[in-house]
């Protein structure tokens, strides 16, 4: 018996532009042969914007002493106990 989850080919090539629709929606449609899947129809991931150098200016302030550590926090790191 096929899985009631799977699309038969020759249902996803008659209802191409309804399961479109379906995973437009947001839906994962499973296509098989022979009631054993054999491709997924998914939607497609949105493209990302391309990075913009200095989105975040004058948004995040970077502290003059950033670059030093504590020397407990750097035995703490080679693992020394005090």
């Amino acid at each position: 018996m096929a899985d009631p989850g799977v699309v038969n080919v020759h249902e996803a090539k008659t209802h191409l532009s309804r399961l479109l629709e379906r995973v437009e929606a947001g839906e994962e449609i499973v296509i098989g042969r022979a009631g054993k899947p054999v491709a997924r129809l998914v939607p497609l991931a949105s493209p990302r914007r391309p990075r913009q150098p200095g989105a975040w200016r004058g948004r995040v302030k970077i502290h003059d002493d950033f670059d030093e550590l504590p020397e407990e926090m750097m035995a703490a790191f080679r693992g020394e106990r005090p």
